[in-house]
């Protein structure tokens, strides 16, 4: 059986880019990823540089993995609406986004799905301060939905700020 470590890491939506990285010297070291859960992240001994790992939020399609596994990448696992995928490197370079307007899309999605995560935060915020009239306890439930939408209003733009660079680096290639 191989060797195998579980690490807990927290990485917020917006810093898929970062957790990405984390996941790649991990296995320049030695340690690929093979199953992954919430602030989960479970490795197996494999050969330094052996693989490349890549993330992407999607829906679940399995028609996308098995395109993906034609390509020679193995499908590791879901984590909500990330899915985790390994290469081994001796295939050359294993890049998801091809190109500017699909790396766009893919903020696009990651944007969308925060921006409604912040606005159900926000309307639940609403309704439980609304309620706390009546109970206290409705209040400080309130307030940590304020305090959420604030949060993921933060990523909210840190990703419209990521879409906009590179948008703009359309604009000058083309």
């Amino acid at each position: 059986m191989a060797e195998r470590m579980t690490k807990y890491k927290l990485f917020f939506v917006w810093e898929y880019e970062k957790e990405e990285k984390w996941l790649n010297e991990m296995a320049m070291n030695g340690w690929v990823l093979v199953n992954v859960g919430l602030c989960r992240f479970t490795f197996e001994k494999c050969e330094p540089n052996e693989y490349i790992i890549r993330m992407e939020m999607r829906q679940k399609d399995d028609d996308y993995i098995s395109f993906m596994e034609d390509t020679g990448a193995q499908f590791i696992g879901r984590c909500l609406q990330w899915q985790y995928f390994k290469r081994k490197s001796e295939l050359g370079q294993f890049d998801i986004f091809s190109d500017i307007n699909s790396r766009i899309d893919h903020l696009k999605n990651i944007h969308r799905t925060t921006s409604m995560l912040a606005l159900a935060n926000l309307l639940l915020g609403i309704v439980n301060l609304n309620m706390g009239i009546y109970n206290t306890s409705n209040s400080i439930v309130a307030v940590l939905n304020f305090l959420c939408t604030s949060f993921l209003s933060y990523g909210v733009g840190r990703i419209k700020g990521k879409i906009e660079y590179l948008e703009n680096e359309r604009m000058i290639r083309e």
